[in-house]
């Protein structure tokens, strides 16, 4: 475990992205002849290293070419250094791919598209866009419903993590059906499927890497990818992460309701804890009552001893993550 001090001069190697701090501090005796003087911190900042080919879904991409390289440059660079944005994500999938890892696999998708679920929503379940699309994996409403998901006045299932799970899925594997091409899948993903089919044949192209799209979409893919490339190896990116410093994922108790919950502040003060932390826990609850509609809703409550940081975590997801030894 690296300690640094004040009064150190700190390099950091970040794969090419090298982060030079110089912290300066005055001593007692030069206290009244600099008493005006305030620490100087000057910094040299330098871009990431882009490698010749990245790995996306059991496949080498080769990013040599003009356009791909500083598309990429462009999205590596700004995970690199937008670093308050970048340690939540890997802190909050250590809670959330446990989840979804298990429910990818079984579907036989590629484990990477749990990146497209950081890139669409920042892994919160409760993540609402401008354009209205709602969850984890970011459904507009018609969508939802078309894959399976519930959405009613009291229920929505966009932000039930492992049903939206379930249903990006099935649209994955849709859209791998028409495609044969898992990049061509995220950016369909992300702009639908008729829109990429429709530029695919008008610009004559086999796959998205090759097409002229909107800024959102073009970029897509390549965001994928990048936070794909500091996530398996953070430190080389400068990312420090402590064992403690990650979400730790909470236990919690099921508790199946098949009638209606008029009051689910009423229902929370009887399961032992706050109307806040059932919609925490269960952020498909859209209102302040429950209508299940004739359907089995399972509750999860969570458990009181879990809830707390008072013991740090210890659960630790993906050993690359944290620096060894902390």
């Amino acid at each position: 475990m690296m300690r640094i001090s004040k009064n150190n001069l700190v390099s950091f190697l970040c794969g090419g992205a090298i982060c030079l701090t110089a912290c300066i501090s005055m001593g007692s005796g030069d206290a009244e002849k600099l008493k005006d003087s305030r620490p100087v911190v000057s910094s040299l900042t330098v871009s990431p290293e882009i490698p010749a080919a990245v790995s996306f879904c059991g496949k080498l991409i080769d990013i040599t070419r003009y356009n791909m390289r500083e598309a990429f440059d462009r999205e590596l660079s700004s995970f690199t250094y937008f670093h308050s944005t970048t340690l939540l994500l890997i802190k909050r999938a250590n809670r959330y791919f446990p989840i979804i890892e298990p429910i990818l696999k079984e579907n036989g998708i590629p484990d990477d598209f749990k990146y497209l679920a950081v890139i669409e929503s920042h892994l919160d379940p409760r993540a609402t866009s401008s354009a209205r699309a709602v969850g984890m994996w970011q459904f507009m409403e018609g969508t939802a419903r078309d894959f399976g998901l519930t959405v009613t006045s009291t229920v929505d299932e966009r932000c039930h993590v492992e049903k939206s799970t379930q249903a990006a899925c099935r649209y994955l594997k849709k859209a791998f059906e028409k495609y044969g091409d898992w990049p061509s899948v995220a950016a369909a993903y992300n702009a639908g499927m008729g829109r990429i089919s429709g530029e695919l044949r008008k610009q004559d192209a086999s796959t998205s890497f090759d097409l002229w799209l909107v800024e959102e979409t073009t970029r897509y893919v390549y965001r994928i990818m990048a936070i794909k490339q500091i996530f398996e190896n953070p430190s080389k990116y400068g990312f420090v992460v402590r064992i403690r410093d990650l979400y730790k994922p909470i236990g919690t108790k099921s508790v199946e309701v098949e009638r209606d919950i008029p009051d689910l502040a009423r229902f929370a003060k009887e399961q032992g804890i706050t109307y806040a932390d059932l919609k925490r826990f269960n952020p498909w609850l859209r209102d302040r009552k429950l209508v299940t509609g004739g359907k089995r809703y399972t509750l999860r409550i969570p458990l009181k001893e879990e809830m707390y940081y008072k013991t740090p975590n210890t659960k630790v997801h993906n050993p690359a993550w944290v620096v060894s030894g902390n």
